[in-house]
């Protein structure tokens, strides 16, 4: 066998096993989702909330101080202090796959947590600009 026959069927012997190799993977492949990470206004996350309202898997952060909470919150609000020294631990228990909206007082510390979730690799926050101020401000209703 001379050599320009013996380099075409070792690379075709080759060619043959990659094939073979990569066409049992093609249906294992595991897509990962985007993240979709966004800052909403409170008219924005006031629809969010109307538009999700009977879904499980939606959940609303108050990342504020439970002082704070207690003087009023958004109904559903589920309490998380930002100053906690578990706060990190606290969000990375939570499902990342639930679809989250983030709140404070002002925006400050939900914009900070909207950082830490990216970080954590969930699925999809939204991060209430202008807090709860802003909320009130727009006359969006409350609970206490």
């Amino acid at each position: 066998m001379s050599l320009s026959k013996w380099v075409l069927s070792a690379l075709t012997v080759l060619l043959i096993a990659g094939i073979v190799m990569t066409s049992g993977c093609a249906g294992s492949q595991v897509e990962i989702p985007s993240q979709i990470i966004k800052n909403v206004n409170p008219q924005k996350a006031f629809a969010l909330i109307e538009g999700n309202k009977t879904s499980p898997d939606f959940v609303i952060l108050d990342v504020r101080t439970k002082a704070e909470d207690d003087a009023g919150y958004i109904e559903n609000a589920i309490n998380i202090d930002f100053y906690s020294d578990t706060f990190r631990d606290e969000l990375d228990r939570l499902d990342k796959n639930n679809k989250y909206l983030i709140y404070c007082r002002s925006g400050g510390r939900s914009d900070k947590a909207l950082a830490i979730v990216k970080e954590l690799n969930f699925r999809e926050v939204y991060n209430m600009t202008g807090g709860i101020v802003e909320w009130q401000a727009e006359g969006l209703p409350t609970v206490k």
